[in-house]
């Protein structure tokens, strides 16, 4: 799998809800839902509703971080 087949899913797949499992090291796995809203030529943003707080954060990952599964992504229904 290369970065731009990874570049040309996310494109595919803006707009769509996603899960999204990002390793952040020390045994934490942070688990969360958003949706893909844009893509670069290295990142992708995903936007994340976070209803306790009541406000919306927007998230960047690597195309690298998938290839490397620091980050894992699964369509929702």
């Amino acid at each position: 799998v290369s970065v731009n087949q990874i570049r040309r899913i996310m494109r595919k797949h803006i707009g769509s809800r996603v899960k999204v499992k990002a390793n952040r090291g020390r045994h934490k796995i942070d688990v969360t839902e958003g949706v893909i809203i844009q893509t670069y030529p290295s990142i992708f943003l995903i936007q994340v509703d976070n209803a306790e707080e009541q406000s919306v954060q927007h998230i960047s990952f690597s195309y690298t971080d998938v290839i490397t599964k620091d980050v894992c992504l699964s369509l929702c229904d």
